[in-house]
């Protein structure tokens, strides 16, 4: 199967927007729009659900790189001396990846959301791994920096 939404021409701001709009319907309270500090470009949705009152923010990121290597794997890039050339292709490619990257991440929501309005789930249990912990990382960052988070500190009693 070949990568999803490799030619979309959306922009990812319209993207986000989208993904906004499906978290709202779906009981996000806040939702705010992170950018890339360099590229400029979209690069995380954070929003805010209550849960039993209590408020719970999630980070949604979008890692474009991953899609980029997939997208540029077998092309021949311009030669390093071309500068401008090299500069365009790049660019061109990492614009892509970027859509790419927002319009599976929009798909993910919307397949998510479908399981939320069967009530197979709900928006919470979807979203978990984007919690954002006191730290400022999600609770998936937490997870994939120390794995023994989700055991417990030694001597805990858990069942």
């Amino acid at each position: 199967m070949g990568l999803l939404n490799y030619t979309t021409k959306i922009d990812p701001d319209k993207t986000a927007a989208e993904i906004a709009r499906c978290l709202s319907m779906h009981g996000a309270q806040a939702v705010l729009t992170e950018y890339d500090p360099e590229g400029g470009y979209v690069s995380a949705l954070s929003f805010k659900i209550l849960l039993k009152g209590q408020p719970m923010g999630f980070r949604l990121p979008c890692d474009w790189r991953p899609v980029l290597e997939i997208l540029t794997k077998g092309k021949k890039r311009p030669p390093a001396w071309d500068e401008r050339r090299l500069a365009v292709w790049e660019g061109q490619h990492r614009d892509q990846a970027v859509r790419t990257a927002w319009r599976i991440v929009k798909d993910w929501v919307e397949a998510q959301m479908a399981l939320v309005e069967t009530q197979m789930v709900t928006t919470q249990d979807v979203f978990l791994p984007y919690m954002v912990l006191g730290n400022n990382q999600t609770l998936a960052e937490k997870v994939r920096e120390s794995p023994q988070f989700l055991l417990g500190a030694p001597g805990d009693n858990r069942e």
